[in-house]
């Protein structure tokens, strides 16, 4: 069984942006030489995180509307008040979605629907530079 890691950064604009990362996550998994396996997606920090959704404007919106809804930046969350950095709502937000995501991929290709993509979600209050890492697991 062979395991191959590989990793690409990116930048995000905070606030709960969200990014697709299918195709940079395919070029990774494309050169190598395991045909069929298991691709795990994980992302590095506790402010963002990784999941699938179908990439398009509207639910993309909707997405925000329901994190700033349901996890508000304003609330007077305890992070905020040890440490002053006005994030507690990235943290509640990363740690419920996750930081990562796996999935089969036959003859390199991701095992996705039709409609699903996969999606870097930053929910931290500011810009940041994040670092995706690509695990390829398989034969």
């Amino acid at each position: 069984m062979a395991v191959i890691t590989k990793r690409f950064s990116l930048s995000t604009s905070g606030d709960c942006d969200i990014i697709d990362i299918t195709d940079r996550v395919q070029s990774v998994l494309s050169p190598s030489n395991i045909k069929a396996g298991i691709i795990n997606i994980s992302i590095a920090g506790s402010t963002a995180a990784i999941t699938t959704c179908e990439y398009e404007p509207g639910l993309v919106k909707d997405l925000k509307t329901f994190f700033n809804k349901y996890i508000p930046k304003n609330h007077n969350y305890e992070h905020n008040n040890a440490w002053g950095d006005g994030n507690g709502h990235a943290h509640i937000s990363s740690s419920l979605v996750g930081p990562s995501k796996s999935f089969p991929f036959f003859d390199k290709k991701i095992n996705l629907g039709t409609w699903q993509q996969i999606i870097l979600i930053d929910f931290d209050s500011r810009s940041r530079k994040r670092e995706v890492i690509v695990q390829i697991v398989g034969e």
